[in-house]
């Protein structure tokens, strides 16, 4: 894994961590209103998000006819100013969870997406392959692993802003 791939994923997975560790049961599953996620939602839609992105990614090598494409500017993820509709399968459930169980999910989606990561030899395979993304549309494989901590790292800021509701 490059250096600074290993290093995004680990930052934005303690950013995440840190904005979430001193939450109360009440605070972790508060609902603003019906029409927003509380944080235990959101921190469940970022578990399902990158159970999702680690099967596409191996769906995409297994493909014996995967195309390469171009890469896309996908930093727009990180800006929360664009509003994205989740698709149906990474929507959260309703809850209630426990701090303990949104960590368990967190920490077993990313062992096994580094389980999986890990074991791709050359990385460069990456760049030369992609799959259908919901929103970019044929995304080369790399830039899915970008993703994952691009995608973190925009709902840590949904969540800085949940925790100023009052």
């Amino acid at each position: 894994m490059s250096t600074s791939v290993l290093e995004n994923l680990v930052t934005a997975r303690d950013r995440l961590l840190k904005e979430i560790e001193l939450l109360s049961y009440e605070d972790l599953n508060k609902k603003p209103d019906s029409s927003t996620w509380s944080i235990a939602q959101v921190c469940h839609h970022l578990y399902l998000t990158e159970s999702v992105f680690t099967q596409a990614i191996i769906y995409g090598l297994n493909k014996s006819n995967g195309k390469k494409a171009e890469a896309k500017e996908i930093q727009v993820t990180a800006d929360r100013t664009q509003k994205i509709q989740a698709p149906e399968i990474v929507i959260p459930g309703d809850g209630p969870w426990e701090m303990q169980q949104i960590k368990d999910l967190l920490n077993q989606s990313r062992t096994i997406f580094l389980d999986f990561y890990n074991q791709i030899e050359d990385k460069s395979v990456l760049a030369e392959k992609s799959t259908k993304h919901p929103l970019f549309g044929y995304l080369p494989l790399n830039q899915w692993v970008d993703l994952i901590y691009l995608h973190e790292e925009r709902h840590i800021e949904q969540i800085k802003e949940l925790k100023l509701v009052k």
